[in-house]
């Protein structure tokens, strides 16, 4: 053998132990996870979404052996969170705590839309849906959704509702009511619940759409009256509060919280995360924590079944919103 062909033959042999050497760590860092995901909530700290994430990331992160880093970047009803998840690598590393209003109320009203809700993001999974309760100053004529409905035909234009912003889940609740049995009863808009809720205690407002996590407590102290739900079934919340439905049959209105990553992440992730979730919500633990924000908990869904989910749900989005007539404030 040639001088030429031993030195060939040594540097293959060198080449393939290199590469060799090369292919472990080379798959190391190909697996998924192998450093810190990002969970972006689209609302400000402290708000219901926000702690569900961090309740959420927490045991993510200990069952992907990764730390899960929750983030929140509020705005434009949400959309800056959303936009920002919607643009980021679709690589498993950054994924969205997505609401109703994020997927299918906002996208709606905020034309154009920086996100496509349908096109922009892979489902994982949804965690619960939050319940409001249609509430009432003690003061007002009305004891049941019933008599709420008399109280304002009697007297049209006397009385006034609040919600938390136009195109709010608060507000197109109220507006599906009115545009149904034809009330007359005027819309005051305001920036946040506590602000609706005190205005509602002193009677400035007499009626609004709340979220379970803050009409409940004022419920169980007798500061409001609770009339109805929005939900079709009754809720194991107040189990003697009846659903609207009960009076205004096909009202079934509730806001879901889920999670997505953006549109194009790997299968096999969405797989996992999708795994990942299911598990814990059959913890009780995480079943109770839910309740006690003031959520009912979702059975586990695989991706295809919360993408049917929102891919229903933006028609009646649209629907309500285009009645109402809202704008963005």
């Amino acid at each position: 053998m040639s001088e030429r062909s031993t030195r060939r033959r040594t540097l293959r042999a060198l080449l393939a132990a290199g590469l060799a050497g090369l292919a472990p760590a080379a798959l190391a860092q190909s697996a998924w996870p192998s450093r810190p995901l990002h969970l972006i909530v689209p609302y400000p700290p402290g708000a219901l979404t926000d702690l569900l994430a961090r309740a959420i990331g927490e045991r993510l992160g200990t069952a992907l052996k990764q730390p899960v880093i929750v983030e929140n970047k509020p705005g434009a009803g949400t959309l800056v969170g959303a936009e920002y998840v919607a643009k980021s690598a679709p690589d498993g590393y950054t994924l969205l705590m997505a609401t109703s209003t994020t997927l299918g109320i906002s996208p709606a009203l905020y034309q154009p839309s920086p996100i496509n809700p349908i096109r922009d993001f892979a489902p994982v999974g949804q965690v619960g849906s939050v319940n409001f309760f249609l509430i009432a100053n003690p003061a007002f004529p009305a004891r049941t959704v019933r008599e709420m409905i008399d109280a304002i035909k009697a007297s049209p234009g006397k009385y006034n509702y609040a919600s938390v912003g136009s195109g709010s889940p608060h507000h197109l609740f109220m507006e599906t009511l009115k545009s149904e049995l034809g009330l007359s009863i005027q819309h005051v808009p305001y920036k946040g619940t506590p602000a609706a809720l005190t205005d509602l205690l002193t009677n400035t407002v007499q009626v609004m759409f709340c979220d379970a996590t803050i009409a409940l407590p004022n419920i169980q102290a007798g500061k409001v009256v609770a009339l109805g739900t929005s939900a079709a079934k009754a809720t194991a919340l107040v189990p003697n509060v009846p659903p609207v439905a009960e009076t205004v049959p096909g009202f079934d209105w509730q806001a879901w919280q889920g999670v997505v990553a953006p549109a194009g992440t790997p299968r096999d992730v969405i797989a996992r995360l999708s795994t990942e979730l299911a598990r814990m919500q059959a913890t009780p633990e995480f079943r109770d924590q839910l309740v006690r924000f003031g959520m009912e908990p979702s059975a586990p869904q695989t991706p295809e079944q919360f993408a049917a989910v929102i891919t229903a749900e933006q028609p009646r989005w649209i629907k309500a919103i285009r009645e109402s007539g809202a704008k963005v404030d």
